[in-house]
C-alpha cells in the first residue's frame, strides 16, 4: 500500500486498527469463536489457531510474520465495515468532499535565496465530492500510487492554484514546477 492509499485508509476510519494479540481476539470475534473458519480465513490449519489462541502457558505459540500479515488483512477487511461506508458516502458527496493535506514545492526557476525559489509549503486544500468519487474508483479498479498522485495533483491545481477557473486560467509554465509529494493526510 502506497502513502496515498494509507492516507484514505486513515480517513475512513474512527478507531485504530487492533494489533498483534488483540487482532487474533478479533477475528475469533468475528468468526464467533470458531477456529476452524478464522483457520480457512488465513489458510493454515485449525491446530495452529488453536495454538496461537490457547490459555495454556507452555502450550501457547505466536504466528509467524506471513501469518501476522494475514491476520492483519484480514482484520483490515473487517474492521469498521458500516463506517467506512458512511464516511466514505460523505467524502463522495458533492456538499462535503473531503480535506487534502499535503506538502508540494513550487515556485519558478529563480536564482537560490529569492523569493522566487522553489520551496517546500503545507497545503490543506477543500476538494470536492467529484474528486473523491475519482479517486475511489481508481484505488477499487487497482490503480498505484503514480496514478492517485496525478488525480489529486490536477485537483489540486484546479482549486489552489486556479480557484475552479476564477483565477489562473492558463496552465502553468514550463518555469514553473509543480511537484506534490507523497506525503498525504486525508
Amino acid at each position: 500500500m502506497g502513502k496515498i492509499s494509507n492516507g484514505i485508509e486513515r480517513a475512513l476510519l474512527t478507531r485504530p486498527v487492533p494489533t498483534g494479540t488483540s487482532a487474533l481476539r478479533f477475528l475469533m470475534r468475528s468468526e464467533k469463536g470458531s477456529t476452524r473458519k478464522v483457520a480457512r480465513l488465513l489458510g493454515v490449519s485449525q491446530r495452529t489457531v488453536q495454538r496461537w489462541v490457547t490459555k495454556r502457558p507452555g502450550a501457547r505459540r505466536t504466528p509467524g510474520p506471513l501469518q501476522v500479515r494475514a491476520i492483519e488483512e484480514a482484520v483490515l477487511a473487517r474492521w469498521q465495515p458500516r463506517i467506512r461506508a458512511r464516511r466514505r458516502a460523505q467524502a463522495e458527496a458533492e456538499a462535503e468532499g473531503f480535506v487534502f493535506h499535503t506538502r508540494a514545492r513550487f515556485g519558478f526557476a529563480a536564482p537560490v535565496g529569492s523569493s522566487d525559489d522553489p520551496r517546500v509549503r503545507w497545503i490543506t486544500q477543500d476538494l470536492p465530492g467529484e474528486v473523491a468519487q475519482e479517486l475511489f474508483a481508481a484505488r477499487d479498479a487497482g490503480a498505484g500510487e503514480q496514478q492517485q498522485t496525478v488525480i489529486l495533483a490536477r485537483a489540486l491545481g484546479h482549486s489552489y492554484f486556479r480557484e475552479w477557473g476564477r483565477r489562473a486560467h492558463e496552465p502553468a509554465s514550463s518555469s514553473e514546477r509543480v511537484r506534490v509529494f507523497s506525503v498525504v493526510r486525508l
